[in-house]
């Protein structure tokens, strides 16, 4: 099950400059920003706020909002081109998704994941971020970071899905 969708790698140093713009900003600033992704963004953040009512855990609400700028950032400094995500797109995706997340769990291997999502520092990154404690010591809990983990990750599939090959 590959799914490559070309080489437009974000790399680890545009997701630590990503960080450091989204951690720099005030609230009023980061509003600013999440503005400025919903509205480029508009299925994609209805998507994820599906997703977020589909767990029924609160703790996610302020999280995804957080990691949906955070991504869209990653992907606007690394200067990629992406267009709308589309309601089709987003249902294409759901349910294959959802068997690579079935498959990555039983065969344990992140390579179906890598192939599927095809960001792999991104994905490295998503996967250390939900797994280890912040640099306070706060870890979240593991349905929380599996939560956080999944809808992330399905955010950066479509994203990618939707660079332009111009």
């Amino acid at each position: 099950m590959l799914y490559f969708c070309g080489m437009h790698h974000i790399t680890q140093e545009t997701i630590r400059k990503a960080i450091t713009t989204i951690d720099n900003l005030n609230d009023e600033d980061l509003e600013k920003v999440f503005k400025k992704f919903r509205d480029k963004q508009p299925n994609l953040l209805k998507y994820i706020e599906d997703a977020h009512q589909a767990y029924g855990n609160e703790q996610l609400e302020y999280l995804l909002f957080y990691y949906f700028c955070l991504i869209c950032q990653c992907f606007d400094h690394q200067k990629l081109n992406i267009s709308c995500v589309s309601e089709k797109a987003i249902n294409e995706h759901h349910f294959k998704y959802i068997e690579m997340m079935e498959e990555f769990v039983e065969k344990e291997d992140e390579e179906i994941i890598d192939s599927y999502v095809d960001q792999p520092e991104l994905t490295k990154f998503l996967l250390i971020e939900f797994s280890e404690p912040d640099d306070d010591g706060t870890t979240l809990s593991e349905d929380t970071a599996t939560q956080l983990f999944r809808i992330c990750l399905s955010m950066v599939a479509l994203l990618n899905r939707c660079i332009s090959k111009e």
